[in-house]
């Protein structure tokens, strides 16, 4: 392991290289979410999987990253953040070779759930490593709003970069692209970036292990059965099963000296009231993005390519909106950044909430153009505030907890909002049978088949349906939205312009020799 020694309280060179390459698994992270769904055609022509493995080859990467990220937290904390991210990104990279070259799909969905484990080790990682290598509050701000946009960077770079590759080679070479990433990350990370474990940290309970993942994991998936499914026998069954294992897990860490989450800090008004702005506002883009997508190319009839290229200017200003706002709240105060940022967004959502069928792109460029950098101020700024809330040696697990709300909000918004648009659409559509009573895509497949006056009528009333469904939805997301606003004004107005509340950090103890390492 290498050996630092104390630096200055400005971060220098070393510190901001270290932070590029912090950045860079982070915009994988986010692009192989999304860069997946292009491929999903090829890969149902290549491996011929049933439809339930299907399912699972798209959502088995987020279901384990989400359902392990609070638990992988913890363990950077204690184990050593630094050693955790070397042994994610390790994972990873070997994970997404596997994927690449799977030949069945049953390997697949193996390979893509050992990537989602080594992205939940990566994830919080990366964002409690920026709070002890910057120790400036200025330089840590503006470290965690690029640490922010780089998410988006991944989230439009999915769509456009999967489309490229699909032009011009197979499959899985949208999943190696985890390979040279998280080769750079395995070794540069010793070079740059200094190890930090929480001081005195104490022994792993095992049972409050267990107790997290039987609480998030069947939550997690509960969420995305509604969302497939609607309120069935088992969604509601593994819904109720988390929650009931969350208040055992939460019983636990109150009763434990050193509580492997300290449910405490959620009686802190920042960090419980950051959370939960943070989950208003994902629900309702995460809901939102997913018929944006879908009406970009079932009803805009645009190719996957140009839906990435579409998305990407918007990705582009919340980057650069995301950049601004730390500098922005030297002088203003969070709350009021975020909740302008989110009132901007509302405004967006009712530009999306007049979208028509016919000839509606450009309005809907418009209003995803507005909504899209209003989240921005949140990105930037929630992060710092969740983990400023919590002491230095909890960073990971906070920061973990701040990544699994943002999962939680996306996956609720798919489900939630996604409900409101599948029921406008369905009551819309009941006089028709079948599959395209059910889906747009549905009712396209079964257009195919009908002459063409016939096909013509079928086609126009589905998208009519479905744009009726992004109407109500978008309404509803501008109401969360303006909701998120009231309440970051009610609980983060006290926290000052210009200030931070991320306390400083202790000093990082190197685990090969127990002497002190640098801690920015």
């Amino acid at each position: 392991m290498s050996e630092f020694t104390e630096v200055p309280e400005r971060a220098g060179t070393r510190q901001w290289w270290g932070l590029t390459v912090l950045l860079l698994p982070t915009v994988l992270l986010f692009l192989t979410m999304t860069v997946l769904f292009l491929a999903t055609p090829y890969i149902a022509a290549d491996l011929s999987p049933s439809s339930g493995q299907l399912l699972w080859i798209n959502d088995i990467y987020g279901f384990v990253m989400a359902g392990f990220l609070v638990t992988m937290g913890t363990l950077g904390d204690r184990l050593g953040r630094r050693r955790l991210l070397i042994a994610g990104a390790a994972l990873f990279g070997v994970a997404s070779a596997l994927a690449a070259f799977a030949p069945n799909a049953e390997l697949l969905i193996g390979a893509r759930a050992l990537m989602g484990l080594g992205a939940a080790a990566v994830m919080p990682a990366t964002l409690s490593l920026i709070t002890t290598m910057f120790r400036d509050e200025r330089q840590r701000a503006t470290a965690i709003g690029l640490w922010a946009a780089s998410v988006s960077v991944g989230v439009a770079l999915g769509p456009l970069l999967g489309g490229l590759m699909l032009a011009t080679m197979w499959w899985g070479a949208s999943m190696l692209i985890g390979v040279p990433v998280m080769a750079v990350v395995v070794l540069a990370v010793p070079a740059l970036i200094p190890e930090y474990r929480a001081p005195q940290a104490g022994r792993i309970d095992p049972l409050s292990v267990v107790l997290s993942l039987a609480a998030l994991l069947p939550f997690v998936y509960g969420v995305k059965k509604l969302a497939e499914t609607g309120a069935s026998a088992e969604s509601v069954l593994t819904l109720l099963a988390g929650i009931a294992f969350a208040v055992i897990f939460v019983r636990r860490q109150l009763r434990l000296a050193d509580p492997m989450l300290d449910v405490r800090l959620f009686a802190n008004r920042t960090f419980s009231g950051s959370l939960g702005v943070y989950m208003l506002a994902a629900i309702a883009l995460g809901g939102v993005y997913l018929l944006f997508t879908q009406y970009l190319q079932l009803v805009a009839a645009q190719s996957p390519l140009r839906a990435g290229l579409w998305i990407l200017p918007a990705a582009l200003g919340l980057v650069v909106v995301s950049t601004l706002t730390p500098a922005l709240a030297r002088r203003v105060r969070p709350a009021y950044l975020i909740a302008a940022g989110l009132l901007v967004s509302a405004v967006g959502y009712l530009v999306l909430a007049q979208v028509p069928s016919a000839a509606g792109l450009p309005l809907l460029i418009v209003g995803f153009y507005i909504l899209y950098p209003g989240i921005a101020p949140a990105m930037a700024l929630i992060p710092g505030l969740v983990i400023g809330a919590a002491p230095p040696e909890k960073a990971g697990a906070a920061s973990a907890v701040e990544s699994t709300a943002s999962d939680l909000g996306v996956a609720l918004g798919v489900a939630l909002l996604g409900s409101v648009g599948a029921a406008v659409y369905r009551a819309g559509m009941s006089e028709t049978e079948g599959d395209a009573a059910e889906t747009l895509s549905g009712a396209l497949t079964s257009a195919e088949s009908l002459p063409a006056d016939l096909a013509q009528s079928l086609t126009a009333a589905a998208r009519d349906a479905f744009t009726d469904g992004l109407n109500a939805a978008s309404w509803t997301a501008a109401l969360l939205s303006a909701v998120g606003a009231v309440l970051a004004v009610a609980l983060l107005r006290r926290i000052p312009a210009g200030a931070t509340t991320v306390p400083e950090p202790a000093p990082a103890v190197d685990i090969s020799t127990d002497r002190p390492t640098v801690t920015a």
